[in-house]
């Protein structure tokens, strides 16, 4: 297992916008003066009471639109619609695939042969049915990936949360038995990763009782659980400080030749911290930059991303290390890949000889195979179409063969076999057909110049030959936070629910993405923060110069870091949104360090603990920055109560304040689903629909005056 692939797991964030007009310092709102505190309760029965009588007064006014129906239909449809493409997961000499459709909205754990996968119609072989299963145990069980001892794959550890939190059970399974090991490991809830050392022995990081957990929520403590052995009996192998931002994870990191490396990553931020090589003889401290991480292994050759230079390796690049040179810590890293100021890299991903590298060149995917040899590293370029975006669906290092994906605002989803070693991807084995008609449809590519003068580029989906008039409703979104890249996709439920309906939809590239690398992310960070929501705002003001929307018609939303930017562009340009919808979001900027997994974010937000920072996030954070008397655009603010990463806490006091000063809003608390309102597929339809019904009614008037386009 690769250290990231735990890592992302166990902590990301998710999307949106915002410009200047910053406001003098306010007042801190601490626990005494803050008449909402009451609301961070998340399971307590005031709160709870509070969310059901805000739910039915939003849920009437937007289930009684008659578009809702049909909105809600269309989602689910293509929610569960049995054309979709079955993702692959090369594991134990078969392609597994989770799934989930009308007859399994939790889901099924299934799998067939590579040769039965190539077919129109392959023959699956159900191993877990997570709708059994929680109907058999009385709870709701949400599938969160599963993870295999090497090289045999033939025990995995089943990652399972109830209702969609973070917080996870594993299960032991057996792929040959296709069931639960009897007896197996077994790990009861909690934030947590586990790694397999051998077949009787873990590196499990959990909870292990009193003073094990960061002051965020995630465990420091790593030890070894032998089969067998209470938990209370398990062998500390590495601690951390309960100071740590991210807490402390390991990994074991193999290759198609039978190489190993134990690693143990130490998060002392989200986005560094240390690296250990362990040994039965110990641990030893990697020399490396602290925004430098291990990203595989091929041939004995450890691969490295960076966020900061390294020597001669510059940020934002992947080099590699002879593993024998990891281990002594004597490591003079060579340079694989170099991006220019306007590449990023995406996903590292190896074969048995090679190296999958997917980079974005100006927001376009590109793929190239880089191989080692006895003369350094080769690089090839994978033909792939262009205008699209690239993603590694499944690699494993028995082989050299790959499945990449190919999508884009218009191109249904299609899956590509690969042949690393000839650096060549066969004809799709499978295409998701069309989901809306994009026969009328164009997408273009823009620049809006920030307060700076960055050049910020953004898409726009919409109608060939639309009046350029200002009058196109036009939905917005971004992300603009932890280096993650906002990339051309295919998103069936907009194309079918907005686009069809004469629509316009943008994606922003704004700073604190990874569109363009660490130094992208980085302009943004901390109390650098404002070019964030300059740029969103910024390029809102270029689609009005353009005439494409107006303020009139347009409408933005985000989720999480999105959310949080969502609400900061509500608060700083009210005037530039006709509707504003904010998606489980930090909110409360000001205490934000005391909810949920908050203290886990400083390195990314700040912290009120240091006064240029607390500075800062008080000019910002949008619950404390909302003025009487000023007339903003009523917003749909949604949550769910099972999210324990952000927290609902967030939502509710934002709405309570704008309900304490007269202010039109909607507020919806989903009781499960966690932050990604993943629980089932009705659930999924459901928010869908919630939210496209409220931009209808903002930006495309009455019922009677909404026909989709032909």
């Amino acid at each position: 297992m690769i250290l990231r692939s735990l890592l992302l797991a166990s902590t990301l964030l998710a999307a949106a916008p915002a410009v200047a007009q910053v406001k003098a310092p306010m007042t801190d709102m601490t626990t005494d003066n803050d008449p909402y505190i009451w609301l961070e309760d998340k399971d307590g029965a005031k709160p709870l009471a509070w969310v059901e009588a805000e739910n039915a007064r939003t849920l009437p006014r937007l289930q009684n639109d008659p578009r809702y129906k049909t909105f809600y239909a269309e989602a689910l449809a293509i929610a569960s619609a049995k054309d979709r493409i079955p993702m692959p997961n090369q594991l134990f000499g078969r392609i597994y695939n989770f799934w989930r459709d009308a007859d399994h909205p939790q889901g099924i754990w299934r799998w067939t042969t590579e040769v039965g996968y190539a077919a129109a119609q392959p023959q699956w072989t159900t191993v877990l049915d997570l709708d059994a299963l929680s109907k058999a145990e009385g709870k709701k069980w949400v599938w969160k990936g599963a993870s295999c001892l090497q090289p045999d794959e033939r025990l995995c550890l089943v990652a399972l949360s109830e209702g969609g939190e973070d917080a996870i059970s594993y299960r032991e399974f057996d792929l040959a038995q296709g069931q639960f090991v009897k007896g197996g490991f077994a790990l009861s809830k909690s934030k947590q990763g586990a790694s397999w050392l051998d077949k009787d022995t873990l590196l499990v990081s959990r909870d292990w009782g009193a003073g094990t957990m960061t002051a965020s929520s995630y465990p420091f403590v790593v030890k070894l659980v032998k089969r067998g052995q209470p938990l209370d009996q398990a062998q500390e192998v590495f601690r951390g400080q309960p100071t740590d931002q991210l807490g402390t994870y390991a990994g074991v990191i193999t290759d198609g030749q039978g190489n190993r490396l134990v690693a143990i990553q130490r998060r002392t931020t989200f986005f560094g911290g240390e690296t250990h090589v362990w040994t039965p003889q110990g641990t030893r401290k990697l020399d490396i930059p602290a925004r430098t991480s291990p990203a595989g292994m091929v041939a004995g050759q450890v691969l490295f991303q960076t966020s900061d230079p390294w020597g001669a390796i510059p940020a934002g690049a992947v080099a590699s290390a002879p593993l024998a040179d990891v281990v002594a810590n004597t490591i003079k890293p060579t340079v694989i890949f170099s991006p220019t100021p306007r590449q990023s890299v995406d996903e590292v991903v190896t074969t048995r000889n090679d190296v999958v590298l997917i980079y974005n060149d100006n927001v376009r995917g590109r793929a190239a195979i880089y191989t080692p040899g006895k003369g350094g590293w080769t690089s090839r370029p994978v033909a792939l179409p262009d205008n699209a975006s690239l993603g590694v669906a499944s690699a494993d290092d028995k082989s050299d063969h790959a499945y990449l994906t190919v999508t884009g605002f218009l191109t249904p989803t299609t899956l590509l076999p690969l042949d690393a070693a000839a650096a060549t991807a066969a004809r799709p084995v499978k295409t998701l057909p069309a989901k809306f008609d994009a026969a009328n449809l164009t997408v273009e590519q823009h620049e809006a110049t920030s307060t700076d003068g960055t050049k910020v580029p953004y898409f726009v989906v919409h109608r060939k030959g639309i009046a350029l008039d200002g009058t196109t409703p036009t939905i917005m979104t971004a992300y603009g936070g932890f280096e993650v890249p906002m990339l051309p996709s295919y998103n069936a439920s907009t194309g079918k629910l907005w686009l069809e309906r004469g629509g316009a939809y943008v994606l922003a590239n704004i700073r604190g993405g990874g569109e363009f690398g660490p130094k992208w992310h980085d302009a943004g960070r901390k109390t650098k923060r404002q070019v964030i929501y300059d740029d969103f705002a910024s390029v809102a003001r270029d689609m009005f110069a353009r005439k494409l929307t107006s303020p009139q018609t347009l409408g933005i939303y985000g989720g999480s870091n999105g959310g949080l930017l969502m609400g900061v562009e509500f608060n700083q340009h009210p005037d530039l949104w006709k509707a504003v919808t904010i998606q489980v979001p930090l909110l409360d900027m000001i205490r934000y360090e005391h909810i949920a997994a908050g203290a886990s974010w400083v390195d990314e937000y700040g912290s009120v603990s240091v006064p240029e920072e607390k500075a800062f996030l008080q000019t910002i954070s949008p619950y404390q920055n909302i003025k009487k008397g000023v007339a903003y655009p009523e917003p749909y603010i949604w949550t769910t109560t099972k999210d324990d990463r952000v927290g609902p806490q967030h939502a509710r006091k934002f709405a309570a304040r704008l309900k304490e000063y007269n202010m039109p809003y909607l507020f919806y608390e989903d009781t499960a689903g966690g932050h990604s309102g993943d629980a089932d597929i009705e659930q999924g339809a459901r928010l869908q629909a919630l939210q496209m019904t409220y931009f209808a009614q903002k930006l495309m008037g009455p019922p009677r005056q909404q026909t989709a386009a032909k």
